[in-house]
């Protein structure tokens, strides 16, 4: 994210009528994300000519492999039961 996550970025991932409320280049990290945590079998030739059209060959690689990162991490989470049981703020 260019200038960063704000409380109300984060709040308007669950508002599909907020979308255009970020930029082209989130738009597309958050849908790379998205498929790659949820089906990543879906992302094919014409998912990384649609990537290619905002991100270089190294962004790409970069969001993907902060995306796997952050995927892996998540699981190993749940699998190990480490999430927190509340939320201290």
């Amino acid at each position: 994210m260019e200038k960063g996550l704000t409380e109300d970025k984060i709040a308007w991932l669950d508002d599909a009528g907020q979308a255009t409320r970020f930029t082209e280049r989130e738009r597309m990290a958050l849908g790379y994300a998205e498929k790659l945590a949820v089906d990543h079998h879906a992302i094919d030739d014409a998912f990384f000519a649609q990537l290619h059209d905002v991100f270089t060959d190294a962004e790409i690689l970069e969001l993907g492999m902060m995306i796997g990162q952050y995927i892996g991490f998540g699981r190993l989470l749940k699998v190990l039961d480490l999430t927190p049981r509340y939320c201290p703020a």
